[in-house]
């Protein structure tokens, strides 16, 4: 039971390395499909660096963590 409980944690922590190091403008362009699926209009997704996320909200991660997707309206 203990191997199975740190195989499963082990496998959800690579899934979130992996999602973290998707290139940033593959993840922008998956947002933006997403937003446009649910009809919102007069956005914008601008990518920088982490720590430089002023005046919107973060909703991506890209690039290890070393670069953020920031969501404007």
């Amino acid at each position: 039971m203990k191997k199975f409980i740190l195989a499963v944690g082990l496998l959800s922590l690579a899934g979130s390395a992996l999602a973290a190091s998707k290139s940033c403008e593959e993840l922008k362009a998956e947002i933006a499909a997403k937003l446009d699926a649910k009809g919102i209009s007069g956005y914008s997704l601008e990518i920088v660096d982490k720590g430089a996320a002023a005046g919107g909200k973060i909703v991506g991660k890209c690039e290890g963590g070393a670069k953020v997707i920031v969501y404007k309206k």
